[in-house]
């Protein structure tokens, strides 16, 4: 929850930086990146609320991740080396929150270039252009169902 917390308020002061006035010294430039690594909803991967990491990531958690990004959670890319990238912002869009773009990215296997930014240990990428998509490449429905064993209530259990 501790990492949760960090994440709304380091996006939050970072994404004020880029609103319009605010002070000039606040935007600093960033260091421009390429990132490979799947399009992941960060409300359930840094809460937990939905399982361990391995189950809140491809295919079991499709459907989740569109949901929560229609809904305004944040989107990130989740690296090959288990680093999390905040997105501010994608390719072809202006407003990441209210754009269908990212619902058609969601759970997939991406190579992006653009600029991180890092503050307060959370790095927030704007995504300029996407080299590779690959699709949905983790099929993690096959070991962990389309729907998480604790979400089924105990009486269908049986």
């Amino acid at each position: 929850m501790r990492d949760l917390r960090r994440l709304s308020i380091g996006l939050l002061a970072l994404s004020a930086a880029f609103l319009p006035g605010a002070a000039p010294q606040a935007a600093q430039t960033g260091e421009t990146v390429t990132v490979t690594g799947e399009v992941i909803d960060t409300w359930c991967h840094f809460s937990g609320v939905m399982g361990a990491l391995e189950a809140v990531r491809g295919t079991a958690h499709h459907t989740c991740a569109l949901w929560c990004a229609a809904g305004g959670i944040p989107v990130g890319v989740l690296a090959e080396d288990g680093t999390v990238y905040m997105v501010l912002k994608w390719e072809g869009t202006d407003a990441v929150a209210d754009d269908d773009t990212l619902l058609n990215v969601q759970s997939h296997q991406v190579t992006a270039k653009g600029t991180l930014h890092r503050r307060d240990g959370i790095n927030y990428l704007i995504v300029e252009r996407v080299v590779a998509d690959e699709g949905i490449v983790e099929r993690t429905h096959e070991i962990f169902g389309t729907t998480p064993p604790f979400a089924i209530p105990d009486s269908a259990k049986q």
